[in-house]
């Protein structure tokens, strides 16, 4: 049977997950130029930094989740054998699907993080180019959200489908080899 409080706490973290990177997607950096009459250049000036704790608050969230299932779950590999059947089947494809889903939302938490917190110190002077202001695209931490998202999903299901294979598993009692009767 699934531990309901390793569930609920499981889906707990993944929201505070969720919640986090939602929130670092509408807080990024945004950035604007700037002047310096007194020396004669323009520069970058951005706002507040808050996405990038946002973002890095998510990314921990989330793998303190993932960690919790799979040290549940023995990581798929380790402990006693799971029955055959639909369950285990299932479980090894949610298996797969959790890690690619929960791999690609940490790389954009991650990388969104640190986008966000990279500010340009360029300058150029008056009458040329102004200067690049780089932020973190659109979409990052929403795409992490959303993959947060998959990945809560998907580990729950997984880890209910895991625990159906490995409570049904009957190993077998008999004897192995066949018994030497009386044959006449």
């Amino acid at each position: 049977m699934a531990s309901k409080l390793l569930i609920i706490t499981v889906f707990v973290f993944d929201l505070i997950a969720f919640g986090l990177a939602v929130a670092a997607e509408q807080r990024r950096s945004t950035a604007k130029i700037a002047n310096d009459p007194e020396k004669n250049y323009n520069y970058c000036v951005y706002d507040s930094d808050i996405a990038t704790g946002y973002g890095v608050g998510a990314f921990l969230f989330l793998m303190i989740s993932q960690v919790f299932i799979m040290v549940a779950s023995r990581c798929f590999c380790c402990g006693k054998p799971l029955s055959p059947g639909g369950s285990r089947a299932c479980a090894v494809i949610l298996f797969v699907t959790c890690w690619v889903f929960f791999f690609i939302a940490e790389v954009c938490l991650l990388a969104g993080s640190v986008r966000n917190a990279y500010h340009t110190k360029y300058r150029t002077f008056w009458g040329e180019d102004p200067p690049s202001c780089e932020t973190v695209r659109k979409g990052v931490f929403a795409a992490g959200a959303a993959f947060t998202l998959f990945t809560a999903i998907v580990s729950e299901f997984f880890y209910i489908n895991y625990s159906k294979a490995r409570e049904s598993f009957q190993p077998y009692g008999g004897e192995a080899g066949l018994g030497m009767g009386n044959f006449k």
